[in-house]
């Protein structure tokens, strides 16, 4: 299945407690459809001492989102935008924005 949204996209989050939130995607887990979102769902992680960390303490770590939840900016617009896929001339598949803009990187 394609999905509307990449690595490193920039997207907008368009449901729950951090909508109208923008960031990058850091990694997108196609088999469960989640992502994990940059400055998005931050929690904290208790860690006990180890050697990697000799202080113990919190971390704060990104959570994942549903793919569901989130809509990539158009570079036109700079509006969310949902995407379709078109087939070009050389046979290739790629991923449009509805206005006509090309999402490629």
């Amino acid at each position: 299945m394609a999905l509307h949204v990449k690595k490193n996209d920039m997207v907008e989050v368009i449901t729950g407690d951090y909508r109208g939130s923008r960031g990058r995607i850091l990694s997108v887990d196609t088999a469960n459809e989640k992502i994990i979102v940059e400055g998005i769902n931050r929690v904290y992680k208790h860690v006990r001492p180890s050697r990697r960390n000799p202080q113990g303490g919190r971390l704060q770590v990104e959570q994942s989102i549903d793919i569901s939840n989130v809509l990539p900016i158009s570079s036109k617009t700079n509006k969310p935008t949902r995407v379709r896929f078109i087939i070009d001339s050389n046979g290739k598949k790629k991923r449009v924005a509805r206005d006509g803009s090309d999402l490629a990187k």
